[in-house]
């Protein structure tokens, strides 16, 4: 089943098709996300758009290594949402589809190389309240139900 989460989209924009995967980071007590300090400051599950030619999991690991500095591992697709939001970055309207997977923490390897992002670490609970995009919450809710949290 495929889920929508936010905004309906407005029926006279156009709004451009943007694949994504994002990550719930399971660190034991807690997850790895994502500080996104600009446009707006906001917590997210890390992730982002698969470039062309890339795989699912080939962006996923670059996109968590590149916002949060961290390599994961043994990542599980929990499922799909629709989000049409502005992305000022990129100065579109998109339709994003955003695959999200479960994965687990592995090491650290540098600093985050994605600009304005910075990598946090917040309990179940914090990030089940405080992840700023709805869809995050509805499959964070859904991770905690897999790993019994």
């Amino acid at each position: 089943m495929n889920r929508r989460f936010g905004n309906w989209p407005d029926a006279g924009r156009h709004y451009t098709p943007r694949t994504g995967v994002y990550a719930v980071i399971s660190a034991g007590d807690g997850i790895l996300a994502t500080l996104q300090m600009r446009p707006y400051s906001e917590l997210q599950l890390p992730g982002g758009g698969i470039d062309p030619g890339e795989g699912a999991l080939q962006a996923l690991h670059r996109e968590v290594l590149e916002e949060t500095g961290y390599r994961i591992h043994s990542p599980v697709r929990l499922g799909m949402f629709h989000r049409y939001t502005y992305m000022p970055d990129y100065d579109i309207w998109a339709q994003k589809q955003c695959h999200v997977y479960l994965a687990s923490l592995a090491g650290r390897v540098s600093n985050p190389s994605e600009p304005a992002h910075q990598a946090v670490f917040l309990s179940w609970d914090v990030a089940q309240e405080k992840l700023g995009v709805e869809g995050d919450r509805f499959f964070l809710g859904k991770a905690r139900q897999i790993l019994s949290v």
